[in-house]
């Protein structure tokens, strides 16, 4: 999913990495609501998590392999904001030290993972809390449909940035079957990941996650 350098042409990457700046922009301003003493340590362990996670891959079919991209998970552990900024820092980390991403690309990976993935999640998610119970249970498996969504619409984007500036040769109809086909097996993985992540966090600190810990509380009085 990390489009390496001179893939999409220079204009391309320029237009997005501008719209990645902007959201990035947003993220930084509204973040503030989201983090405080207590969850700003949370945002960062989660960066590192999902740092460590997208070093591993799984196999998925004909010879590729998947990784996280976190979106979903960091979103309903931290929110939106704090969790596009999280993930914008992981793949700049990746580019700069790890060569995983061009640099002329950095744009066009954020737009992609940090600023779709996150929004799509975010909406997904948002959309699930209301049709299921409401239940601490239920927030899982809210995760991981927003999760397994994320994903091929991230690969979308991508699709588009290429169709826009791509340098390749293939024509943009088999690029689209290719991402589309390959990243919703990648999103079934993205969906149990997270799903076991939020549930195990759910388990022990259920006030640290973003996605239930929001949840308004009605209060009984008792004499």
């Amino acid at each position: 999913m990390h489009i390496p350098d001179g893939f999409i042409d220079i204009p391309t990457s320029a237009a997005f990495g501008t719209l990645a700046l902007a959201g990035t922009a947003i993220a930084l301003k509204k973040a503030k609501t989201e983090v405080d003493d207590r969850t700003a340590p949370m945002a960062g362990l989660t960066a590192v998590f999902i740092f460590a996670v997208q070093m591993l891959n799984f196999p998925v079919a004909a010879g590729t392999s998947g990784h996280l991209l976190g979106g979903a998970l960091a979103m309903v552990l931290v929110g939106p904001y704090a969790a596009s900024l999280a993930i914008t820092v992981v793949l700049g980390v990746q580019a700069l030290l790890f060569a995983d991403g061009g640099l002329t690309a950095l744009g066009l990976n954020v737009f992609n993972l940090s600023v779709i993935a996150v929004l799509v999640s975010f909406l997904v998610f948002k959309l699930m809390v209301k049709l299921l119970p409401k239940t601490k249970s239920a927030i899982p498996l809210a995760a991981g449909i927003a999760a397994f969504v994320s994903v091929p619409l991230s690969a979308s984007a991508f699709t588009l940035q290429y169709a826009i500036g791509g340098n390749g040769t293939a024509p943009v109809e088999t690029v689209l079957i290719a991402m589309l086909s390959t990243h919703l097996l990648i999103g079934i993985g993205e969906a149990v990941i997270t799903m076991l992540t939020v549930s195990a966090i759910l388990a022990s600190r259920s006030d640290l996650v973003y996605g239930w810990s929001r949840k308004e509380v009605s209060l009984e009085i008792r004499s």
